[in-house]
C-alpha cells in the first residue's frame, strides 16, 4: 500500500502523530511498549537458548558466536531465526501486541519476512556498522521493516540502536568493497555522504521496541558495559511486497501472512535496489561479514 492509503485506515496501537512521523524520519520507539508477562516468558526462553548455546563450538547457519565463546562462558553474538527454535518467540512475533503496532505501518495485510536475535554480549560485544537493510533482502516496494524488542534495560554504554532521521529518504549506499566483496556495510570512504552528528540514540527500559524502515541508515556501538543487551528482531513487510531474491536466513514461517490476506498483485516503487550476493551457499550473520570473518 501507498503512505497515504495506509495513514487513511484506522490505528490500532499509535496514534496518528506517531505514524506521521515514522513516514517522516523512517524510525520510532516505544518506550516500555511490551508487557511484563511477555518479557517474562521472553526471557526465560533466551535463557535456555544461552545455556543450549553451551554445547555449541562452531559458528553455523544458527548458531553464530564469538571468538571467545567456551562452555564455561558462552558469548552469543547471535540465534538465526529464533521464532523456528522456539514457539514462544513466534508467538510474540505473530500474535502480542506488536503486529498492530506493524499494521499501523504497512497496511492491514501484513506479512512475515525473518527474525533473529542478537545479543551484543557484555564486554566486548561487537559493533555493528552502517548499513541499510533492504540490500540484503530487497523487495519490490520498502514497506519491509524490522521491530527490535529489549528484553532488558539498554542504556547508552550497552550499544543501543542509533539511526539516522530520514536517512530513508536517501539514496541506497553500496554494500561491496572496492573488490566487488559483499561487506554488508558503507565503506569509510563514503560517510561523508551523510551526517553522522545527527544520529540518534535508540535507548530504553526493557519491554521498549524500536521499529525502522529499511532503508534507514544504522548502527550500534560495541558494547562495554558489564550488561548484555539482548534485541529480538523481527522484520515485516506489506503483503504486496514481493521479495526479488531468497531470505539469506530461511524460515518455515517466512512470507506468512499475520494478518489480512494474502496480495494478488505486487507493489513496485520506481527506485532501484542493490542485489546481494547469491545466499544459497549459506550465511553466518552481519557480524561476520562486517568482521571480515570469511572462514
Amino acid at each position: 500500500m501507498k503512505i497515504d492509503q495506509i495513514l487513511s485506515q484506522p490505528a490500532l496501537a499509535l496514534t496518528q502523530e506517531q505514524r506521521e512521523f515514522y513516514f517522516e524520519n523512517g524510525y520510532l520507539l516505544l518506550e516500555e511498549f511490551v508487557a511484563e508477562s511477555w518479557l517474562k516468558r521472553l526471557r526465560e526462553t533466551t535463557q535456555q537458548v544461552v545455556e543450549q548455546s553451551r554445547q555449541i563450538e562452531f559458528s553455523d547457519t544458527i548458531w553464530d558466536i564469538e571468538a571467545n565463546h567456551t562452555r564455561e562462558e558462552p558469548r552469543l553474538r547471535r540465534l538465526t531465526s529464533p521464532n523456528d527454535h522456539d514457539s514462544n518467540y513466534w508467538e510474540f512475533a505473530s500474535q502480542s501486541s506488536v503486529v498492530d503496532v506493524v499494521q499501523d505501518l504497512v497496511g492491514p495485510d501484513v506479512k512475515f519476512h525473518h527474525s533473529k536475535l542478537n545479543f551484543k554480549w557484555q564486554r566486548g560485544g561487537e559493533e555493528v556498522k552502517w548499513h541499510q537493510d533492504i540490500q540484503f533482502w530487497p523487495h519490490t516496494n520498502y514497506s519491509p521493516l524490522t521491530v527490535g524488542l529489549y528484553l532488558y534495560d539498554c542504556d547508552s554504554s550497552q550499544g543501543p540502536l542509533l539511526v539516522i532521521p530520514k536517512s530513508h529518504k536517501l539514496e541506497l549506499f553500496n554494500l561491496y568493497n572496492e573488490k566487488d566483496e559483499w561487506v554488508g556495510h558503507i565503506d569509510s570512504s563514503e560517510q561523508h555522504r551523510f551526517d553522522e552528528s545527527g544520529a540518534v540514540e535508540l535507548a530504553g527500559k526493557a519491554g521498549s521496541i524500536t521499529i525502522h524502515n529499511s532503508r534507514l541508515l544504522h548502527a550500534s556501538k560495541r558494547n562495554d558495559s558489564e550488561e548484555g543487551r539482548p534485541l529480538l528482531l523481527n522484520a515485516y513487510s506489506s503483503a504486496d511486497a514481493m521479495p526479488y531474491t531468497p531470505v539469506p536466513t530461511p524460515s518455515k514461517y517466512y512470507q506468512s501472512i499475520i494478518r489480512g490476506k494474502a496480495a494478488r498483485w505486487a507493489q513496485h516503487d520506481p527506485q532501484p535496489c542493490q542485489i546481494p550476493p547469491d545466499w544459497s551457499a549459506g550465511y553466518s550473520s552481519i557480524f561476520s561479514l562486517q568482521q571480515n570473518e570469511r572462514g
